[in-house]
């Protein structure tokens, strides 16, 4: 890309190939991308909520309404519509819930600055007042919170997460597993999600799926001479290989006669030999392999009666040590009885076409495992994202002690506080912050359109309702507005926190960039190709 100089000497500033958007072609372009996201995933929020169906590059098919597995399966390129895609991530990783609500009102927020910018308010103005609407947002959002997080409070907040997913039929069977479970691994007011795992089984119906106190992995013995079953295991985790480990080198073993092969046999038998009598002086009758183990080992191990698995993954590892108070060993020549943790009862048992392990009745587990049923693979998937989403939620109430009301009560609630404090604002933030407030209402318009309500009388019902109470929302089952606390609606306080601060950045970020410039090779946003410095082209692809 080159310029004219003072003398007319062209000056080379940019390879050739390069594309640039400038000022208010690059702002709208960014602009549109994010509201498309925004409207691509906006049918799916609420118990009313649609599904997508995602077929990839392989003909895989995902059937699903949970926001950020759309945004994860999309093949999106816009540089733009990525950083709403993280916005979801990030709402995944910290909250367990509300993907979708917090791209929609990045989108929402975004729309609204469009119409502002229209008006020729500068962009630095906006962001100025969104960031001061965001952070009166929050401290609005912590007065209406509710601190509650006994069992009854979680249930209500597991059973609203599942609403309108795949898991609807036995929301109140899954949500008592999920609250077991999280209240099981929960140690010192913190939930380390990875303990919970899940293992998805399809055949047989939602309502048959199971908790486990203890671990359940996806394989079955390493070699079928074992014993099915252990009662009161001992049982070892074992890091280090029972194998001869393969010479990492490309050196070569030269062997003149026949005895010194049968030598060369006899002592790779012995170091297998010494580690399975290293297994058996620990009084180990379970092992967990994270490596090999040879099968001259396995018929050892089997001979003395002990169950082993070989190739457990590291996470299962760690789940194990959590369940059973085992120690990971790295050397077998370290380990000891000390190192072996207890379980009741380890045994192989077969459900539907899986082969499965279950390490039950352990001593105050803080690892735990659920069983997921579904008809089909398709089925027991969306099921899995639904418990999944359920887990994050009820995970955040434990660890916070605070919730709000569900149906949209806290964004009304939060619209008109901020409509308060933008008449206390001078100047064009005003317009920002009033901006905020109206993008804030996306939430219960959505709810109601999916619903089939009007969202005009919807609106107008809930802002009239929240004069008596911030309680009131909207059910969408009933089409009209209730209080959603006896309606037992109820979600966390971080989901929303999180939903608001995330969109509220993004936007911000995404309405600073007045300047795109494509490098030469780089996949463009469809618009930018060929274009002159300043050029503007059609709408920016998503898919």
């Amino acid at each position: 890309m080159a310029q004219l100089g003072g003398q007319g000497q062209q000056i080379i500033i940019l390879p050739e190939g390069t594309s640039r958007l400038l000022g208010r072609d690059a702002q709208r372009m960014n602009i549109m991308a994010g509201k498309t996201l925004a409207g691509i995933v906006r049918t799916t929020l609420g118990p009313k909520g649609m599904d997508k169906m995602l077929v990839d590059s392989m003909g895989d098919i995902v059937v699903t309404n949970d926001g950020v597995t759309i945004l994860r399966e999309m093949d999106i390129e816009h540089p733009a519509a990525k950083m709403l895609v993280e916005v979801a991530k990030t709402q995944e990783d910290e909250a367990g819930d509300g993907t979708t609500t917090a791209v929609i009102i990045a989108g929402e927020l975004l729309q609204k600055a469009e119409e502002l910018l229209d008006q020729k308010i500068h962009p630095t103005t906006l962001v100025m007042g969104y960031r001061h609407a965001a952070a009166k947002a929050l401290d609005v959002l912590e007065e209406i919170s509710m601190q509650n997080s006994d069992r009854e409070t979680l249930l209500k907040v597991a059973m609203t997460a599942m609403t309108g997913k795949g898991t609807e039929t036995a929301r109140e069977p899954l949500a008592e597993l999920i609250v077991s479970a999280v209240l099981q691994v929960e140690e010192d007011g913190e939930v380390n999600k990875k303990s919970i795992n899940i293992q998805r089984i399809q055949g047989a119906t939602i309502n048959e799926s199971e908790i486990v106190n203890g671990v359940v992995l996806d394989k079955g013995r390493a070699d079928n001479s074992m014993p099915k079953k252990v009662e009161n295991a001992r049982i070892a985790l074992l890091k280090y290989p029972l194998e001869v480990k393969d010479l990492e080198t490309d050196a070569k073993i030269k062997l003149t006669d026949p005895s010194q092969m049968q030598a060369f046999l006899e002592n790779e038998e012995q170091m297998i030999r010494e580690m399975v009598d290293k297994v058996i002086e620990s009084g180990a009758n379970v092992i967990f392999c994270q490596k090999g183990i040879d099968d001259l080992a396995q018929h050892y191990l089997a001979r003395e009666g002990i169950l082993a698995l070989k190739r457990v993954r590291k996470s299962d590892m760690e789940r194990l040590e959590k369940a059973t108070g085992a120690r990971i060993v790295t050397n077998i020549e370290d380990l000891s009885y000390d190192d072996l943790g207890e379980a009741g009862n380890v045994y192989e048992k077969k459900i539907f076409d899986e082969v499965l392990t279950f390490i039950e009745e352990c001593p105050d587990p803080k690892a735990v495992s659920i069983i997921l049923r579904g008809s089909t693979k398709h089925v027991a998937a969306e099921v899995e994202r639904a418990v999944e989403d359920a887990i994050g939620v009820v995970a955040s109430t434990v660890e916070d002690g605070k919730v709000v009301s569900g149906g949209g009560a806290p964004e009304i609630a939060i619209s008109k506080a901020l409509r308060e404090y933008a008449d206390t604002v001078s100047g064009r933030e005003q317009l920002a912050i009033s901006a905020f407030a109206d993008a804030l209402e996306v939430v219960p318009k959505t709810l109601a359109e999916n619903a089939g309500l009007d969202q005009i009388d919807a609106l107008a019902d809930l802002r009239a309702a929240q004069e008596h109470s911030h309680h009131m929302g909207l059910d969408v089952f009933q089409g009209e507005v209730t209080d959603m606390n006896e309606g037992n609606v109820i979600e966390p306080h971080r989901v929303k926190k999180q939903a608001i601060q995330s969109a509220a950045e993004a936007a911000e970020m995404i309405l600073r960039i007045d300047d795109m410039i494509a490098s030469a090779g780089v996949s463009e946003p469809e618009g930018m190709e060929g274009m002159p410095p300043g050029g503007m082209g059609g709408m920016p692809p998503m898919m």
